[in-house]
């Protein structure tokens, strides 16, 4: 395959044979929100929407649309251009949509990718009522990612490796003169931070749903 398989891109048909054949679902969720003076206020959408295509056109699974807003960890400041959804709002619908997609489409496994390590954000997406299987990947704290940081020091968000997903994915969205002169990234660091996370990604989706039973992951599921 070599284009992702975008659901907003299909006629009802193609969505509803290619949903019979693999009733499974990738679903980014990103935030607006400030990470940092050198980095676009939707970094985590830019990340999540290229990780998930790429994860579809691997294997053939279908992806939703972007959530663009997500569950802040402390109030943005007075600046215009971040904006977020509460606990609640993000919960319930995520919830819905997740409903739908279950009880219309048969989807049976869905894998919600996210970048944002805020409690009330991973809460909202991680106690989801389901028939299927729901898996979140917080994608900057998978365990691969460990011994490849050159510090675990200075920001989470903002910091090393984010920073350098960008300038891998989408440099001309980072503001170079902007970068922390001690923040060690880089754009080849990216693409190494960048293949990991999709080499992890794929070989978790490769796992076949096993129930209900919550099993030993880095990832979260309900």
């Amino acid at each position: 395959m070599t284009r992702p398989l975008r659901l907003k891109e299909m006629t009802p048909g193609r969505a509803a044979r290619i949903l019979a054949e693999t009733p499974r679902l990738l679903i980014p969720a990103g935030t607006l929100e400030n990470r940092g003076p050198h980095l676009p206020l939707g970094c985590d959408t830019v990340i999540l929407e290229r990780l998930a295509d790429d994860l579809s056109i691997r294997t053939g699974i279908l992806r939703a649309p972007a959530l663009e807003f997500g569950v802040h960890a402390t109030p943005d400041s007075l600046n215009c251009g971040p904006s977020a959804l509460t606990r609640k709002t993000l919960h319930r619908a995520v919830n819905e949509l997740i409903a739908i997609w279950e009880e219309k489409a048969g989807v049976r496994d869905t894998l919600i990718l996210t970048a944002h390590a805020a409690d009330q954000h991973l809460e909202a997406l991680s106690t989801i009522r389901t028939i299927g299987r729901v898996r979140v990947a917080d994608i900057l704290s998978l365990g691969v990612l460990a011994p490849m940081r050159e510090s675990s020091r200075g920001p989470w968000h903002g910091g090393e490796v984010d920073t350098s997903l960008m300038l891998h994915l989408a440099p001309d969205l980072v503001d170079l003169p902007m970068v922390p002169h001690n923040l060690p990234a880089t754009a080849e660091k990216g693409a190494r931070f960048y293949e990991a996370i999709l080499a992890t990604l794929e070989k978790e989706l490769a796992r076949p749903p096993a129930g209900r039973t919550p099993q030993k992951t880095e990832l979260a599921e309900t």
